[in-house]
């Protein structure tokens, strides 16, 4: 479960990115009422954190093998 949220959560954060970089538009900032309001900070480090906890798929063997069935 905390997998599939975490990659959710980094699939907002990369389309976010890609936002900003084509078009120089950030959609969490949008959202939440900028760059500096607590709500997107926190979304912001929601998604670091995501990314730090998916830094664990690529350790575990659970989760290759998980790969392996699709």
């Amino acid at each position: 479960m905390w997998d599939k949220i975490a990659l959710t959560l980094l699939i907002i954060g990369g389309i976010n990115w890609g936002l900003v970089g084509i078009f120089q538009f950030d959609l969490v900032a949008w959202l939440f009422g900028g760059v500096d309001s607590i709500l997107s900070r926190a979304v912001y480090i929601l998604v670091a954190i995501s990314a730090v906890w998916c830094v664990s798929l690529l350790f575990r063997r659970e989760a290759i093998a998980d790969t392996h069935e699709v």
